[in-house]
């Protein structure tokens, strides 16, 4: 059927055309890089044949036009006039090329410029040359917000950066972009000037998203198109409109073309080349790769080449650049996988940042916390006269939009106040939030360094934030505050669950004014601050209006990324001899605190001591004054045998005779 109609078969190939690739917009040139990878994969002999234009020359030069443009708007402008031509339909050979390629025919006018746009990637554009007025055409900027009628009646509000196509009077086209509405060509048109130019891509694309203008030439120029190509597609294109819509090119090509781009000249070494592939290219299939897509070989060594880069490939810029062109068309398959495995073998492994984040994140949302994310930028006023944050260490920033956005971070702890004080004006009074976030200080010891980079430290941190209920009341539970060791449990399972040891640190009282109370622990070699949790002060609540208590931890993550680092992980098999539990009921000084108790128990009894814990703290009028009474169990076990009473006994007494003799503590 498809013979006896005469029905034509072919193929349509749709490609994935990344931004960077502007040179591959059009027929030809996927024409090139089809023919370079078909030399290197085949070996065979094959070559690009381009449409000839060679015998193109003016019929007479009876309508010239004068061209008035602004170089920084448009380094190229080219083009030409067409008189007595017929505009109809177009020929059905060049309807179905432009189907083929999702392009509906209009006339062959039209369908010509479109056709010779995706053959060789240069945009054209045809006005009417009797709806051109002073026979002038001047690529220019208009004013801001003066009106433009697109072709399909749309009017625009210019925002005086588009570059504008206009005669002597009027707007005809935005430049690059879109036709205007008195300007086009339609079946009453007798001759016309065709346009083939390069416009500056950065205000093609600008004008491009601000109207929301979306064309095939607008694509074209804003990735940059061959300002070396103009000539030859307004050539191939009125040879086309002279063979089918019977016009004479009445004028010679205008080009104005002041200062010619060149292509660009890159030296290359095949040693840096074969580093980079990881083995060897032989230099011969170097060159003959860019040969065939159009990079000219000017100079040669041993070493390496200098190479000549066409101005179609806009991409290629850099070395780098050129080796790409190469790998691609030499084919990332035919890089070989050696059969050794190369390695710098570490037996520290650095953690997985991402993964071990994404482990804390779950583990706290599960605990009903809320992630947020706050400026980097803060105020200030935060930092003036604040001891634990001196506003002298804060960066500033040079050129601040407020006084709100002027200083970066040095603590997450007055964004999270910030979160805080926003929610509880809306009624929303339970909240637990984290955040992990950078914070930025001056280093004072390098405050001078030419390295700017240098003269901050710049570390990353998980806070903390609790207030209002643990849980929202039920019939089955009631309601419960959060506090300070409700705020510590939290901080030490996620200790805990990254493996890191608390009994590494030591912990003291904080002394920082923004808590009222709390504790730091603090690491024994560095002595860094890796955690602090405690109670925000009234006074600091006070500027945030919040008249609730707000309990914080704030981890160090860098640090704590560190500490999991260097921690040793040791598997053993689960014990196989029972554990025994013994309780004390211990008096102590109401400064003794139990990581204190804990320190001295486990400095006393290494080997069998497994846990303690604090079930009961007693004050009253039974005690002497001063005095607090801690309740403590202890779990001992033997890995290796049963415990008998001698040696649990024996065990007892010696932590007994330590808390006396190091803290001051009563057996009770």
């Amino acid at each position: 059927a498809s013979e006896y109609f005469g029905i034509e078969e072919d193929y349509v190939f749709e490609i994935g055309l990344t931004p960077n690739r502007s040179d591959a917009t059009s027929h030809i040139g996927v024409a090139i890089d089809l023919i370079a990878a078909i030399k290197q994969s085949q070996k065979a002999s094959i070559e690009l044949i381009t449409p000839k234009v060679n015998h193109f020359e003016a019929d007479n030069n009876n309508n010239p036009i004068e061209l008035l443009v602004d170089r920084n708007l448009s380094p190229r402008y080219s083009g030409l006039t067409i008189t007595n031509l017929k505009v109809d339909e177009s020929p059905d050979w060049l309807k179905d090329r432009l189907k083929l390629i999702g392009l509906n025919p209009i006339n062959n006018i039209v369908d010509i410029t479109n056709y010779v746009l995706f053959e060789t990637g240069q945009p054209l554009h045809a006005f009417d040359l009797d709806k051109i007025e002073g026979g002038r055409i001047e690529v220019k900027t208009l004013a801001p917000g003066e009106k433009f009628v697109t072709l399909d009646n749309e009017e625009k509000k210019l925002t005086g950066d588009e570059i504008m196509i206009c005669d002597s009077k009027k707007p005809l086209c935005m430049g690059g972009i879109y036709g205007g509405a008195n300007s086009g060509v339609d079946e009453n048109t007798k001759a016309i000037f065709l346009e083939s130019a390069y416009f500056d891509p950065v205000r093609i694309r600008k004008a491009s998203k601000h109207h929301n203008l979306h064309t095939d030439a607008s694509f074209r120029f804003e990735r940059g198109s061959d300002p070396n190509n103009t000539i030859f597609a307004l050539k191939r294109a009125a040879l086309l409109i002279k063979e089918i819509c019977q016009g004479e090119i009445s004028s010679e090509i205008i080009d104005i073309y002041p200062n010619p781009i060149l292509p660009k000249e890159i030296e290359i070494n095949f040693e840096r080349l074969n580093r980079l592939a990881g083995q060897e290219i032989e230099s011969n299939v170097v060159v003959d790769i860019l040969e065939s897509l159009g990079i000219e070989i000017i100079g040669s060594n041993n070493e390496g080449l200098v190479v000549s880069v066409p101005t179609y490939k806009t991409d290629v810029e850099r070395e780098i650049d050129v080796f790409e062109e190469v790998l691609r068309i030499y084919g990332y398959d035919n890089i070989e996988v050696s059969d050794n495995v190369k390695a710098s073998l570490s037996y520290r492994k650095k953690p997985d940042i991402e993964k071990v984040q994404n482990i804390v994140s779950d583990m706290l949302v599960a605990n009903g916390f809320y992630e947020i994310m706050n400026n980097s930028l803060t105020k200030s006023s935060y930092y003036k006269d604040n001891q634990d944050f001196p506003i002298e260490l804060s960066p500033e920033i040079l050129n601040p939009l407020s006084q709100d956005l002027s200083l970066l971070r040095q603590s997450l702890v007055y964004g999270g106040l910030e979160t805080l004080e926003y929610n509880i004006n809306r009624r929303m009074n339970n909240l637990s939030v984290f955040e992990f976030g950078n914070t930025y200080i001056i280093d004072k010891d390098n405050a001078d360094n030419e390295e700017v980079s240098k003269r901050y430290i710049e570390e990353n941190h998980l806070g903390l934030i609790l207030t209002g209920n643990r849980f929202e009341e039920t019939w089955i539970e009631e309601e419960k505050k959060v506090d300070f060791f409700y705020t510590k449990n939290i901080a030490m399972n996620i200790l805990r669950r990254l493996g890191i040891d608390v009994s590494r640190f030591l912990v003291e009282e904080t002394k920082m004014d923004l808590l009222s109370t709390g504790l730091e622990y603090i690491h024994r070699d560095n002595k860094k601050t890796i955690l602090y949790i405690g109670q925000i002060d009234k006074k600091t609540l006070k500027r945030f209006d919040i008249k609730q208590d707000v309990f914080i931890a704030n981890f160090n993550w860098s640090l704590v990324l560190r500490a999991i680092s260097n921690r040793d992980v040791k598997y053993k098999e689960v014990p196989k001899f029972p554990e025994v539990r013994r309780d004390l009921a211990l008096v102590v000084d109401k400064e003794t605190s139990f990581d204190e108790l804990i320190r001295i128990a486990r400095q006393t009894e290494k080997k069998i001591l497994k846990d303690i814990s604090l079930f009961d703290v007693f004050e009253g009028d039974k005690l002497p004054e001063g005095k607090k009474q801690y309740a403590l169990s202890f779990i001992l076990q033997d890995e290796d045998k049963t415990l008998t009473d001698k040696i649990i006994d024996s065990t007892m007494n010696r932590l007994i005779k330590a808390f006396e003799s190091k803290a001051g503590g009563k057996l009770r």
